[in-house]
């Protein structure tokens, strides 16, 4: 499957990952909507892409902000009279133990990671459901698969996402709509600098896995092939990704191994 074309609205489009897929979608010929809270960072990367940018559009999201969604996503569907995929990558991490980890904080990123996803995608699928096509693509984590220390409440949240798109897929097939989860491994991105301690404050530091993780592009390159495909699930990452097939197969030998793991 092509992309050229294609109208592609990516949220979380300002960095990392969301902002390497904004240059590869474009390179392929998708028509682009770009969304993040931040609309300065969003210009630059517009501007950083090659080329014709007369079908690259700007539009501000924020993801708890689920009273602004109906009229993002009418606005949207403004800009091209249609969007073929939405790929929900704006989200949160988080750093703390599960008993210290404040409730503020974990509404929190339930809000954005969970919440703020699935109701921007309930605003959109309507418009998909009555064109018969389209195609949902989430951005997860291997740990949406399984949990590791200091993670829980982003672990539930990237779980939560399982278990709701999982449903979604059996119920919109119908309608000729595909759903992706995608799973990253590590990934070098500033998703450990913006991560929440368990008092709300940031992390601020890069952990290690990060740190010696892939690159977005290199990321983006992995991912675009398999999105073509229209996978269910989609594991990019190192040896960590190994982690998600012990969990299902050796469950006890994972959790023996991951207590015995450094964890960043």
């Amino acid at each position: 499957m092509s992309f050229k074309n294609q109208v592609i609205w990516i949220t979380g489009a300002s960095s990392g990952i969301g902002e390497a897929m904004a240059y590869a979608f474009h390179e392929a010929g998708a028509r682009l909507i770009l969304s993040s809270r931040r609309p300065e960072e969003l210009g630059r990367v517009r501007e950083q892409c090659k080329g014709d940018k007369s079908h690259i559009h700007i539009l501000p999201l924020d993801l708890t902000d689920i009273d602004s969604h109906a009229d993002v996503t009418e606005h949207a569907l403004e800009l091209y009279g249609q969007v073929d995929m939405l790929i929900n990558n704006g989200g949160i991490s988080q750093r703390g133990l599960a008993h210290e980890t404040q409730m503020e904080v974990i509404r929190n990123v339930m809000e954005i990671n969970f919440f703020g996803t699935i109701h921007l995608t309930r605003q959109l699928l309507p418009h998909m459901m009555e064109k018969k096509r389209g195609h949902i693509v989430v951005m997860s984590s291997v740990v949406g698969k399984f949990g590791t220390r200091l993670r829980s409440t982003y672990a539930a949240s990237k779980h939560a996402l399982h278990g709701w798109f999982d449903s979604l897929r059996q119920e919109v097939k119908v309608h000729n709509i595909d759903v992706s989860l995608v799973c990253p491994g590590f990934v070098k991105t500033n998703v450990t600098l913006n991560a929440l301690l368990a008092d709300g404050s940031i992390l601020g530091k890069m952990g290690s896995g990060q740190m010696h993780g892939m690159t977005p592009e290199q990321f983006t390159k992995k991912l675009l092939p398999r999105l073509a495909k229209r996978k269910n699930e989609i594991y990019i990452g190192g040896r960590e990704v190994v982690a998600v097939y012990i969990k299902r197969f050796f469950p006890r030998l994972l959790d023996w191994v991951l207590r015995r793991s450094k964890v960043t």
